[in-house]
Parts: C-alpha cells; structure tokens; sequence
C-alpha cells in the first residue's frame, strides 16, 4: 500500500502528524508532558512584584513559597531603581524551577500577580554550588557584563553629560577677598574669568518614573485620534476614572484608573499598541 495524504482537523493543524497506511487512522507523535522547555536553567525571574513591601520581608515571602518545591539556593532582590519589582530565585536543578515557573506563574503575590520566566545566565549560587572552580570567572564575567550594562544605562549617560556640561575651570583669581562677585575677579593674565556654565536640570527618563494610577500617553496619532477612541481602548481594562487629553497637543494624553494596579495592567497590555496600524503609542507612569 502506498502513503496517502491526511485530513488534519483545526485543533493539529500545527502539529506534524505520521503519515498512514491507507485505511489507518493517522498517529500524532506523543508528546512528554514533563519535558524541560529549552531556555529552562536552575534560577526563576520574577517581575511584577510589590514594590512598597519590604525587601526583607518579600525575600523571606518568596523564599517560604518556593521552598515547597524543592531546596531554595538563594534569593535575590534589589530596591535600586532599575531592579526595583523584580527578583530571582535559585534551585537545585532546572526540573524544579520548571515546576515552579509552570505552577507559580501568575500567582498573587501582596496584590499582584507574579510573572515568571527563567534568568538567561547562571546564578552565583549555582555555579558556588556545582561548579566552584568556575566560580572566579563568572564572578569576573558578571562583573564586566555589569559594567558595560551601567555605561549604556540612560540615567548614567545622562549623568555623564551633565558632569562634562560642568566641567569649567574658572582661572586663578587675584585678591579673592576684595571682589566678592566672581565676575569681577581679574584672573592672574589680566583677562576677565568667563562664567561657569549653568547647570542642566536632569529629570528622570518616563521608562523609569514609579508606578502611578494615572497613565501619560505619547506618540498618538494626532489627525485621527479621538477621546472617544481612547475611552475604549483603555475602558476594556477595569477601574477606568478619566481621559483628559490635550488640546493644543493631541498627540498625548492622560489615562487616570482607581489605583495603581489597573493602571499597570493596562500600561502593560497597551504599551507598544498599533492604534492606526502604523504608530507605536508610547506609555508610561505620569510624573507625580
């Protein structure tokens, strides 16, 4: 008998089915449900935590949940600024922080649910723990991995620019005591000092403001953006209060919730939304 073609029903029409003998039902090839997806590793990161609890105490919640699973290594969490809301929790083995991830994955933490993925990179306690000898060269790795990760970081060029923007060294000056406004100083030439140079005010960039009920929107479409269009877009998200838009700039707007938590779920869901099919609406906490 030859191998015939196969009519493949909605619901396995992705999967890749073996062909049959004519007159056979055709086989899909088993699957092991208990088989470790391939990005797994030995550490969970979490985000969306609850940034106004403790560290301490959200170490020590994150710690007793996930022992339940198996032996926890260690348990990582920062209240800088940019690792703020997120932290990583190490296990003996990629089996068990599968079973966490697959398990845990949405659970509500202090009011908010979790959301959880494997770290890219090994983390110091599993490499302390299984490969020590190793241990110098991640460290050394990591390090460098940090510091060019810092030099690229938008607060820290920002920083640098201000810095070089106040670099001015103001002559030597004579008899400082007799001229008490610096603009009438004589530098030690004869020639007048010129003034330093203001200093620039720095602001936080929007991607980084803390979390906020109200929502600042940018990159609308101006020529055909409406309020009304607004109004149904973020109203398909719970606890909506208000869209205050802009007249004499229509390109942006503000989306006021009830709290903090509905405002994120829709500043996550929307971010990046196609609104004309073309344009990228940007979102981002309103400065306090």
């Amino acid at each position: 008998m030859g191998v015939t073609a196969m009519d493949v029903d909605q619901g396995a029409s992705e999967a890749t089915l073996i062909p049959s003998v004519e007159g056979q039902t055709p086989v899909l090839p088993s699957v092991d449900p208990n088989a470790l997806p391939p990005d797994a590793t030995e550490t969970v990161y979490i985000q969306n935590l609850n940034e106004k609890v403790k560290l301490e105490n959200l170490k020590t919640s994150l710690r007793h949940l996930f022992k339940h699973y198996g032996n926890v290594l260690n348990v990582t969490a920062h209240k800088n600024l940019r690792m703020r809301g997120q932290a990583f929790v190490s296990f003996e083995s990629k089996e068990i922080a599968a079973k966490a991830v697959k398990e845990v994955k949405g659970f509500p933490l202090y009011g908010k649910p979790m959301q959880l993925s494997f770290a890219k990179t090994r983390s110091d306690a599993v490499v302390e723990r299984f490969d020590p000898e190793e241990l110098p060269q991640h460290l050394a790795d990591r390090k460098l991995r940090k510091k060019k990760s810092r030099r690229n970081n938008p607060i820290a060029l920002r920083m640098k620019a201000k810095k070089q923007a106040t670099q001015g060294r103001i002559p030597h000056l004579t008899n400082l005591n007799r001229y008490p406004n610096v603009n009438s100083y004589a530098a030690a030439d004869g020639t007048a000092p010129s003034t330093a140079p203001k200093r620039p005010v720095v602001q936080m960039p929007d991607e980084y403001l803390p979390p906020n009920r109200v929502l600042f929107l940018q990159n609308l479409p101006a020529e055909t953006i409406t309020k009304e269009a607004l109004q149904d877009l973020f109203g398909q998200y719970p606890n909506l209060i208000e869209i205050r838009t802009v007249p004499t700039k229509k390109d942006i707007a503000f989306v006021e919730y009830a709290d903090e938590d509905s405002a994120t779920k829709a500043k996550d869901a929307l971010h990046n939304y196609k609104i004309d099919g073309d344009a990228k609406i940007k979102i981002t906490y309103a400065r306090k």
